[in-house]
């Protein structure tokens, strides 16, 4: 899952030798709730996809409402830290977050699949304020030559956020078997509303559960003593101290658009799983089963994490981005070629692969940018927004040659990422 990453300097009571293992742990805790929160979404596109009777186009507008957020509110969010500091950022994102849960209940009781959209929104905007201010203060909490290793244990309970969310929203979202399309199409207005109503009202209690729980996180958060500290340079997306322009550099634009349908990819699959595993020749799995098996996918990318730590100790960054790449690609097509158990397990195998592009990506395309790379880390970071436009793309191929077909579409993806591993990354000039 991408982690939004940001590139700042910052001064603290005095230098630490040890890491801050209490303030640590409070602060992983964010982590694991935006990754949890951010896979849930794979849950909920089957779920309002059969409630409203939607093609895959609008169903995939979840993602898009939802991952627009990271490149409309990161610069707000960015301005709101160097107003009140880290620790309240981290707060008001919450409690944003909270807003964003609670406005899913009066969406399931109307019903309305654009309240639907805009809680969505809100809830995301929360998620890309805690970003903004939880990832440079958990690079600063210790010694700065183990920066990378607490970002990375962050980022593993991120991915641990992603795995359980779709077991538990299984059971919660999805614990009724849905009606196929032509039983709803059947219905007269009076008993359509009815069965909307009833349908989505599963989606109340998990998310206010939710809310009380990120209210209660926010309260815990405002009430520990975190340390304090001082931003002194402006790291919000796009900021920088250089007039140079950040597009002579090759190998950083290029990243960019790696992060892009990179992101993309990873979540146009999936946001996908849940309706492809039930496809009668693909698995012909209840949606209950195939969003159990959706945790695999997740599981998948928090195991390579760690794995691909240590092989990255061995083989060069873009050498191994390319051949993770060229697996993913495989992967991919296998499942499009075939059906049944190795559709479904191929496709599931794509997770692992997944795992490292993102950081790697992100390093390759700011190596060598000096005084540029706060301005290349903005470039990267508003390319998230692959997550909002691709997946739309892939359900309208989706919508006129079927799902099977329409993974064509992250093929595509991940060759350019070969192409990036391999040849692309390489700097062809240093700032």
């Amino acid at each position: 899952m991408a982690v939004l990453s940001t590139n700042s300097q910052v001064n603290t009571a005095g230098n630490p030798t040890a890491t801050n293992t209490a303030a640590l742990s409070m602060v992983t805790t964010l982590f694991f709730v935006w990754g949890f929160l951010t896979s849930l979404n794979d849950i909920l596109i089957p779920h309002l996809k059969s409630i409203f009777d939607l093609n895959f186009a609008q169903a995939m507008l979840v993602q898009s409402a939802f991952f627009a957020s990271y490149f409309v509110f990161a610069t707000p969010s960015g301005k709101l830290v160097e107003i009140i500091g880290y620790k309240k950022t981290m707060v008001t994102g919450l409690l944003v977050m909270a807003l964003g849960a609670v406005l899913f209940i009066p969406a399931a009781a109307a019903p309305s699949y654009p309240l639907f959209l805009g809680a969505l929104i809100v809830l995301a905007a929360g998620i890309t304020t805690l970003q903004v201010s939880a990832n440079p203060y958990v690079s600063v909490l210790g010694p700065e030559r183990t920066a990378s290793s607490r970002l990375n244990l962050a980022q593993a309970f991120n991915s641990l956020g992603t795995t359980l969310a779709p077991f538990f929203g299984s059971i919660l979202i999805l614990s009724a078997a849905p009606k196929t399309m032509e039983q709803v199409r059947a219905m007269s207005a009076t008993a359509l509303r009815i069965y909307r109503v009833h349908e989505a009202s599963s989606v109340k209690m998990p998310y206010l559960y939710i809310a009380l729980a990120l209210v209660l996180l926010g309260l815990s958060v405002a009430i520990f003593k975190l340390p304090r500290i001082e931003q002194t340079q402006d790291f919000r997306p796009g900021a920088g101290h250089s007039g140079d322009s950040i597009w002579k550099y090759k190998h950083t634009v290029l990243g960019a658009i790696g992060i892009f349908v990179y992101v993309g990819a990873e979540v146009s699959i999936g946001s996908f799983l849940v309706n492809y595993f039930t496809q009668p020749d693909t698995g012909g799995l209840t949606v209950q089963v195939a969003a159990k098996l959706v945790s695999l996918y997740w599981m998948g990318a928090m195991i390579g994490r760690f794995i691909g730590s240590a092989i990255l100790t061995l083989i060069r960054p873009g050498k191994l981005l390319g051949i993770v790449a060229v697996l993913a690609t495989l992967l991919v097509l296998t499942s499009m070629l075939t059906y049944g158990h190795v559709a479904v397990w191929s496709i599931l195998l794509v997770g692992l692969c997944n795992s490292i592009m993102f950081p790697t990506i992100f390093t390759l395309g700011i190596a060598e940018l000096g005084p540029l790379t706060g301005k290349g880390s903005g470039l990267l970071v508003a390319a998230i927004v692959g997550g909002a436009i691709i997946p739309v793309a892939e359900g309208v191929l989706a919508d006129h040659i079927g799902i099977h077909h329409a993974f064509i579409l992250p093929i595509l993806c991940y060759l350019f990422i070969v192409y990036y591993g391999y040849r692309g990354s390489k700097p062809t000039r240093t700032a």
